[in-house]
């Protein structure tokens, strides 16, 4: 009898329709290119039969989507995923998301301001997130080389001039720690959404209503600088050599964000993997985010 009840409920879950799955991309990518996240798309829907997957395209085109990962304000592009969100009826019953890279921050934006008007995002999973911000811009994804180089020029000598943090999409994650008091007041989104200047109640409740925050860090990653800011890590202010993990941070200690009142509610999961930026095998993703949190 015990058998035919654990068989029963094997095939109720497994015959329930699948959460969707929302994914946004990182820099340097689009939506829907087959050897990144239209790969990834199509992965999720051969091993969830049946599933949702919307892979967030912000513009018209993919090229749109590309350039303005690199130009478009974070802000006016949450405010735009957000409309994208609750105008889709796959997702009314709820929806899990994948943030790759910038799309990690950009994600916890969404449910940070949007998620009492949006459907239940359910669990939020972060791959190679700047959650902390960065301090080194040592590649550029797509970009040409002297693009590139101009950009890391900006972010080094001008990142928060106004002008360039409403320009470049990378200046509004720009973390100086030898310069903390200028991020924090002209940083126009990382300081926001981490509560770094006051503490918006809306933020946290909306983040503390996921089921799951599930930060993942790549061990070995080169793109990303410094790789703790993956699991909310970052230097300790005023020098840039000593790094402060996330239970030591001010971010934690003080619950800003109620990232420690999640951790003692076992809803904040930090992961690590050994490859570099964005790099994992199809078992290890299968076995860590796919049957723990992305099947019903």
């Amino acid at each position: 009898m015990k058998k035919l009840f654990i068989l029963l409920c094997v095939i109720k879950l497994i015959s329930g329709t699948p959460t969707p799955i929302v994914l946004w991309h990182g820099m340097g990518d689009t939506c829907c290119l087959s050897f990144s996240l239209g790969g990834i798309k199509v992965f999720l829907e051969k091993n969830i039969p049946g599933v949702y997957v919307n892979s967030l395209k912000v513009g018209n085109s993919s090229i749109e989507d590309l350039e303005n990962g690199y130009f478009m304000n974070p802000n006016k592009q949450v405010e735009y995923v957000c409309g994208l969100l609750a105008a889709d009826p796959q997702l009314k019953d709820g929806f899990n998301a994948i943030g790759f890279s910038q799309g990690s921050q950009f994600l916890r934006a969404v449910v940070q301001r949007c998620g009492h008007i949006l459907p239940k995002m359910k669990n939020l999973i972060s791959l190679g997130g700047q959650h902390q911000g960065v301090y080194g811009l040592p590649h550029c994804g797509a970009l040409m080389h002297p693009t590139c180089d101009y950009i890391r020029q900006l972010l080094n000598y001008a990142a928060y001039e106004n002008w360039v943090q409403n320009a470049l999409v990378q200046a509004t994650y720009w973390h100086d720690p030898l310069d903390d008091e200028t991020y924090v007041h002209k940083s126009i989104f990382l300081s926001d959404i981490n509560n770094e200047i006051m503490a918006n109640k809306t933020y946290i409740q909306n983040l503390n209503n996921l089921d799951h925050l599930v930060l993942v860090k790549f061990d070995n990653d080169t793109i990303v600088q410094p790789r703790e800011t993956e699991w909310f890590g970052y230097y300790e202010p005023g020098q840039s050599k000593k790094l402060l993990p996330l239970r030591e941070t001010k971010l934690y200690t003080e619950d800003r964000l109620g990232l420690k009142k999640m951790d003692k509610e076992g809803k904040l999961i930090l992961l690590s993997t050994v490859g570099d930026h964005l790099r994992f095998s199809d078992t290890w993703f299968i076995d860590n985010i796919l049957k723990p949190y992305l099947l019903n």
